[in-house]
């Protein structure tokens, strides 16, 4: 089972970039999915959670209006756009088995799957 995730970089304020998350080894409509981020010296962060049991998506306050989660098949998304370099982190996907409803994801330590992390930095 792996989660790769692809797509980070260097981009201007104001700027857009999409990430990327391609799984193998499981089916991504089953799981719950998710978009975490970390930047230096700060706690993880849920930016996006899409329920498998409804398939709805709920933002974080963070990035609502300017971010945007979607999947095709079984790779994973993550629009972002008019990014802000408060942005700048370690970007993640996961993925956690329970069926689950509402756009409420668990704890970070409690999903199963992650990518290995790609950078996003804002910065002019």
């Amino acid at each position: 089972v792996q989660l790769q995730a692809s797509g980070g970089g260097l981009v201007q304020p104001g700027g857009s970039l999409r990430l990327s998350c391609a799984a193998s080894g499981l089916t991504l409509d089953y799981y719950t999915i998710a978009w975490f981020r970390q930047a230096p010296g700060k706690e993880r962060e849920e930016i996006s959670c899409t329920t498998s049991g409804d398939g709805r998506t709920v933002y974080a306050d963070s990035v609502k209006g300017r971010f945007t989660h979607s999947r095709v098949k079984n790779t994973m998304y993550l629009q972002m756009n008019s990014l802000k370099p408060e942005d700048t982190a370690v970007y993640y996907c996961a993925g956690e088995g329970a069926t689950l409803y509402g756009g409420t994801c668990p704890s970070h330590d409690k999903f199963d799957y992650w990518g290995q992390g790609t950078l996003v930095t804002v910065s002019s």
